[in-house]
């Protein structure tokens, strides 16, 4: 069988990565974009070199969350994601216009694929990755075409949620790919459902981000955002080094 002659190209693009961090969980509606974003922003702000990839290939989203519609990659060789609020940002909402892109089974793990091949990153410290829900092809082709992605698990303290993300754990771990832990989103009271998921996956548990009712207004103003109750713990969080070094 011919090796796909795009996964070579992967590699390359991607050699000035010094991180990739995916953020999954399994479930929607749980801020899994909110959470990416706010990453991104906070390692933008820490003096990182951040990036964001919106691998929600049919329904993405991220560029809402960062300002709007997002402007069209510089062609040079491949396509350079744009600065967006200081990150660089990339989703197939840059190259659709908003349309539709109805994709399942080996075509969405085609456009993928291609997405991945045609980006040009450059030099980053961290590319953060915000996977779509469910245990699907975006997923399983990201471990098997980037082995190297550490992976955060968020999860809220619903217990629908948190049997959904024990699956996507156990998957990762079945797979041997780097765990960073599991973070817990729009917190409103103390639960123990997310602390004892970590526990029982034998993960860090890295911390609660608060629930804040600002944060719809926020959205598409990264300013705002940041100065909201979860981004800002996601920028204590990273100053204080619990989600890795920057370098």
């Amino acid at each position: 069988m011919n090796r796909d002659p795009r996964l070579p190209v992967i590699e390359r693009r991607l050699a000035g990565v010094t991180r990739i961090l995916a953020v999954t969980g399994g479930k929607g509606g749980i801020g899994k974009t909110l959470v990416a974003a706010g990453l991104a922003l906070a390692w933008g702000r820490a003096g990182g070199r951040a990036g964001l990839l919106d691998l929600d290939l049919t329904g993405p989203c991220a560029h809402l969350v960062l300002g709007g519609d997002p402007p069209w990659p510089e062609e040079d060789f491949g396509l350079v994601p744009p600065l967006v609020a200081g990150v660089r940002f990339l989703s197939l909402a840059c190259l659709s216009g908003g349309r539709p892109a109805p994709l399942r089974g080996v075509d969405l793990s085609n456009a993928l694929i291609e997405l991945l091949a045609v980006a040009r990153w450059g030099e980053l410290d961290c590319l953060v990755v915000d996977l779509p829900p469910g245990l699907g092809d975006a997923l399983l082709d990201l471990v098997r075409l980037l082995p190297r992605t550490e992976y955060l698990a968020v999860a809220t303290p619903s217990r629908v949620v948190v049997e959904t993300v024990r699956r996507t754990l156990a998957l990762l771990a079945g797979a041997g790919v780097p765990i960073l832990g599991v973070l817990e989103n729009m917190r409103r009271g103390e639960s123990p459902l997310v602390t004892g998921l970590a526990a029982d996956a034998g993960l860090p548990f890295l911390g609660a981000l608060p629930f804040d009712e600002g944060v719809e207004a926020a959205v598409g103003d990264p300013e705002g955002l940041v100065r909201t109750a979860p981004v800002a713990a996601l920028c204590h969080l990273v100053a204080e080094g619990r989600l890795g070094s920057l370098r």
